[in-house]
């Protein structure tokens, strides 16, 4: 069973797992922890994760990120329209209501929904954690969210079944956070509460929690949040003054070229994280737009100055939280910051200034709730056996039932079946009587808005799994066919670079002008006519390059190795023949004509040794060799084989003797007790041989007796 955790933010995404000595932070492709959230669409394929954002720059009306902002949202969304303004890619209504997005892939104009896309981007995270642990990746816990709706949590699960993971449970981030930030720590009260204050500024939303926290339990007290305040409305200051600035002073419109949005947006994430550390900043982007090179700068104070607005906004959560926890900022013990939003110094001077405290950072902002969600998941897990702590959850906003009394009345009735901060996970029971079959729905209220739950069907959610499965194949065999052609391309720079060094005695002069000729065609046919190719052809051509190379390569392999096979088996013939011959005590229990069949099989393998060398040592080095390394081996796998068993024949057991008799003393040497007790033993009766022994023992005691000369 799969322990692992995913954080999917809105710009970049974090796999957590679970080993047996705690949670790691996943490496991607390029040993980095976070991997950006971004599909961008090819002619041939897709590129996925960091390789959606190396394409993207080049391809910006085809590259799809904010992914997260699209989810479960009615295309008619205010907050969702004031996104769109910013996306360089096209989004439209879909025939249901919600947002489609379009992109040129294959050659062909193609529609995905949201939903598709975000199971793009966990199929690449998937496979990421399955390169990492070297299994099959299902059950996992997913991060999402505080704010999320009925219809984005159900498009979550969606996203995760089309990616082929089974999502245990969709965490809260704020949860996640403060399970990661709990779990570790042995000092908890007792019996009183210990509260903390988390505050989340990530790149698009701002999340607070209120937790209290006793030994082994913590407790959600409140949450509060922002969909709309994060790290990019930062950026989208800097972004609009820049593009006013260099409109005015280079004139140039970069709201009219797609590619200069992206590159000056990404300027200014730069530029704000450069003035998070430093009072001030320069800004230098060569070939803008135009073929003009621009250049800006600006102080902090400025900064703040034209993120007055965005900054307006942070107090309004932290309000908020505080009052439905039922607390007072002197009631706080401690305030923790994490997301990459909250290094921005205003951000944080608004937060010390309203607790009265000073915000701490004892945790990874980037990493704390991927780390959670993997330990959810091992907390689920039965493989997985970790420290007692109690999550104690509530909903975020109230659930309702709606329903119509009877056929004839049209006004529906509705009742609070949750209420916001109801414990999680709860059960209720509810009776309807009703004489015929009717609906009810179940309604996500909050004070911003009524959602009613939606989910696809079965039958749209196997369409999906199956396009999902043909755009990965077509996206490994790319991936396949770029490898064989950066094959070739590799063999004909590698063997031109040694064809005059290393290679150099093993070829015939005469050769290798052919071979350099060989080598200069294929490079031309790569660039011009094999500049977009299949995988067969490339292997192909590679296989044609290695019938010129692959000989010259065996040469100088076979020499490069021969020495230290004949070394191996020289000392082979050697060790076999001395202990045979060495008349050594640990081989005498050895037949002497065993020891000559293993002198024997030596002078035999010495004998062919010998020959080969000098046939070998006579050829030129750009001869094709006689000797070769997979003989000599295969020799002094035979002679070990041979001789072995014979030189470690264990020494046989010595036989067991049997002790002599034990001889009876003379009667002169014998005590007068001893005397009687004799006496006393040939009165009884005896079997015949131990008659036959006394007599013995009786006519030899007459014979020593002088009185009877």
């Amino acid at each position: 069973m799969s322990v692992v955790g995913f954080d999917l933010g809105n710009e970049s995404c974090i796999v957590g797992v679970a080993r047996q000595r705690g949670i790691d932070v996943v490496l991607n492709e390029e040993s980095k922890r976070e991997t950006p959230a971004i599909v961008c669409f090819g002619d041939k394929q897709r590129f996925i994760g960091t390789a959606g954002a190396a394409n993207s720059t080049m391809n910006p009306k085809n590259s799809i990120s904010q992914i997260k902002r699209l989810l479960g949202r009615k295309f008619a969304d205010p907050e969702l329209q004031d996104d769109i303004k910013a996306f360089p890619f096209r989004v439209s209504e879909g025939p249901d209501g919600f947002p489609l997005v379009h992109v040129r892939y294959l050659g062909e104009e193609r529609s995905f929904t949201p939903t598709q896309l975000l199971a793009m981007v966990l199929s690449n995270l998937k496979a990421i954690a399955e390169g990492n642990l070297n299994s099959a990746v299902i059950d996992c816990c997913i991060g999402i969210p505080v704010y999320f709706t009925d219809l984005q949590r159900r498009a979550v699960i969606d996203a995760a079944t089309i990616a082929g993971l089974r999502p245990l449970r969709l965490f809260h981030e704020t949860t996640a956070t403060a399970l990661a930030y709990g779990i570790y720590k042995t000092d908890l009260p007792e019996n009183d509460q210990l509260n903390v204050a988390f505050v989340d500024v990530g790149n698009a939303s701002m999340q607070v929690s209120i937790v209290g926290y006793k030994k082994g339990q913590l407790k959600m007290l409140s949450h509060a949040y922002d969909r709309s305040l994060g790290g990019r409305d930062f950026d989208e200051a800097l972004f609009k003054h820049f593009a006013a600035k260099f409109k005015e002073e280079y004139k140039i419109d970069v709201y009219q070229n797609a590619r200069a949005c992206i590159r000056l947006r990404v300027a200014c994430e730069k530029l704000k994280k450069m003035l998070s550390a430093n009072p001030e900043a320069p800004m230098n982007i060569e070939c803008l737009m135009d073929e003009k090179d621009v250049r800006g700068f600006i102080k902090r104070d400025e900064f703040e100055q034209i993120s007055a607005p965005v900054l307006e906004r942070v107090k309004g959560p932290l309000e908020k939280a505080l009052s439905e926890a039922g607390l007072t900022t002197e009631s706080l013990h401690f305030v923790e910051v994490v997301g990459s939003g909250s290094r921005v110094p205003a951000v944080m001077k608004i937060i010390t200034e309203f607790f009265g405290k000073e915000p701490r950072r004892t945790m990874n902002a980037s990493e704390c709730v991927a780390r959670g969600c993997a330990l959810q998941c091992a907390i689920l897990s039965p493989t997985f056996k970790v420290r007692e702590f109690q999550v104690n959850e509530g909903f975020p906003f109230s659930v309702a039932l709606s329903w119509k009394p009877d056929a004839q009345n049209n006004e529906s009735q509705q009742t609070v079946v949750f209420p916001k901060g109801n414990p999680m996970p709860s059960i209720k029971a509810l009776t309807f009587y009703r004489s015929s079959t009717f609906a009810v729905d179940v309604l996500n209220v909050d004070t911003d808005d009524l959602q009613i739950t939606h989910k696809i069907s079965t039958v749209e959610l196997e369409k999906a799994v199956e396009k999902e499965y043909e755009m990965a194949l077509q996206d490994r065999v790319m991936e396949e066919t770029k490898d064989k052609k950066n094959s070739v391309e590799a063999y004909v720079y590698d063997m031109r670079n040694k064809i005059h060094e290393k290679y150099n005695d093993f070829v015939m002069s005469e050769d290798i002008e052919g071979l350099m000729a060989k080598l200069q065609e294929v490079e031309d046919w790569l660039y011009e006519d094999g500049e977009d190719e299949t995988k067969g052809v490339y292997v192909a051509k590679l296989e044609e390059l290695k019938k010129l190379g692959g000989p010259i390569e065996m040469r100088y392999k076979e020499w490069t190795e021969r020495g230290p096979a004949l070394e191996q088996l020289v000392y082979c013939i050697r060790s076999f023949r001395e202990a045979a011959l060495s008349g050594d005590q640990k081989f005498d229990h050895i037949d002497e004509s065993e020891k000559q069949k293993v002198v024997n099989e030596c002078s035999d393998a010495e004998t062919w040794l010998t020959e080969k060398k000098q046939q070998q040592d006579a050829l030129p080095k750009h001869a094709n060799p006689v000797l070769l390394v997979s003989d000599i081996k295969k020799k002094a796998e035979a002679l070990d084989r041979f001789c072995k068993p014979i030189m470690t024949k264990p020494r046989p057991a010595p036989k067991p003797q049997t002790p002599p008799p034990a001889e009876t003393p003379s009667p002169e040497a014998q005590t007068p007790e001893q005397q009687s007790n004799g006496a006393d033993e040939s009165a009884e009766p005896a079997s015949d041989g131990a008659q036959d022994e006394h007599a013995v023992e009786q006519m030899d005691t007459d014979k020593d007796d002088p009185s009877q000369a």
